[in-house]
């Protein structure tokens, strides 16, 4: 049964009549371009075939009920008395509420059932395919504009301002303006986007180390401090504007695990770039040697990748038909990914998921994936 049909099917058993709406919102792989879109930067991410979906039928009052099938709870928001209380995903909710209504948008209550495959804590980001998945649902009983860029403004504010979590834009503009079939190049600070198409014949393996971090309480927004301090030692609003040439003139002057920090994602800037042109011009070997660096200075400059990424990594790059492997995401755990030749899909799974038990003792998931559409809502009336 797929997802949309669970969720139809729960509703009923719920409420007692169909839904009115389905809104979905997709998880993302970040291809390369990480830990660059708190600095301004480029990144270059593609939305995936796994989404969160909600099936709803709007409320005449303002409250907002939405029973999760993943972690069998129910979230009851009063959207007049919007308050934390700190209990997992209903924050995300009440969050995306607060940032849509802090933006002077008119909100309706609604009643749903969610559910998704996404992985929690994977690094394909189920936080922002929910956040999505809200606002559609949102938009679609109240009757807003749905403006891509601008709702994925607004998801971020909830994610930094409501959940704490002081990440940058590129999850949820990639699941609010995904395209299917291919990626987006997306310049962060201006959120103007290109398609940019995978190379001929090349698929991209998700490897899911099973291993899993909480980005709140880890060193991330540690991380994004050492980078702010970086660029005011340059004088500069973000580290996008530091040239290769600048930061290798002056780098002596920063102290060490800050020099480490921005070398990375000044680097990772013209990586994204150089990727890009790479996959406009059906380059799979280019893009794979461009991820190859982009992980290697994730590990060694940016201090995020784990001795289980690495072993993925690792005997990914290893394997006849892999063009390149790095961890996506913010790291700490995890996924990384690999860009395969598309006939050799089954014997790359075969060989990592083998070699990763070896080397770890744990069992990794594997699996080929699409470039998928943003979010959406579809009327079931």
């Amino acid at each position: 049964m797929s997802l949309a049909d669970r969720v139809t099917s729960a509703y009923v058993l719920r409420f007692g009549h169909p839904p009115a709406l389905l809104a979905r919102a997709p998880g993302r792989v970040n291809l390369i371009g990480e830990h660059t879109d708190y600095s301004d930067g480029f990144v270059l991410p593609m939305a995936i075939d796994r989404a969160i979906w909600i099936a709803l039928a709007p409320r005449s009052d303002l409250r907002v009920v939405l029973h999760s099938l993943d972690f069998d709870t129910r979230a009851d928001v009063d959207l007049a008395r919007l308050e934390h209380a700190d209990d997992g995903w209903p924050e995300y909710l009440r969050g995306v509420a607060w940032a849509l209504q802090e933006a002077d948008l008119p909100l309706r209550g609604w009643q749903g059932v969610m559910a998704g495959d996404v992985p929690i804590g994977s690094g394909l980001s189920s936080s922002a395919a929910l956040e999505l998945a809200v606002a559609r649902a949102f938009q679609a009983v109240s009757a807003f504009k749905w403006e891509a860029a601008a709702v994925a403004r607004l998801a971020r504010r909830a994610e930094n301002e409501w959940v704490g979590m002081n990440c940058g834009i590129m999850d949820q503009m990639i699941s609010a303006a995904g395209v299917e079939g291919s990626a987006l190049l997306i310049d962060c600070r201006s959120l103007a986007t290109r398609q940019v198409p995978l190379p001929p014949e090349s698929v991209v393996v998700v490897m899911d180390s099973m291993t899993r971090r909480g980005l709140v309480d880890s060193a991330y927004n540690e991380c994004r401090a050492q980078c702010e301090a970086a660029a005011r030692h340059f004088g500069v609003k973000a580290l996008r504007d530091v040239e290769e040439a600048g930061f290798a003139a002056r780098t002596a002057q920063l102290e060490g695990l800050t020099r480490r920090r921005a070398r990375h994602v000044i680097g990772e800037n013209a990586r994204s770039l150089a990727a890009a042109a790479a996959m406009l011009a059906g380059d799979a070997e280019q893009l794979g040697i461009l991820m190859n660096a982009s992980h290697d200075s994730l590990r060694d400059d940016f201090e995020v990748s784990t001795d289980a990424l690495n072993a993925l990594v690792d005997s990914a790059r290893r394997q006849p038909g892999c063009f390149g492997a790095r961890l996506t995401g913010a790291g700490f755990g995890g996924c990384a990914i690999a860009l395969v030749r598309e006939d050799a899909v089954g014997d790359v799974v075969a060989a990592v998921t083998r070699d990763y038990e070896e080397a770890t003792g744990q069992a990794a998931t594997l699996y080929a994936c699409q470039p998928a559409a943003g979010a959406s809502v579809m009327s079931l009336a």
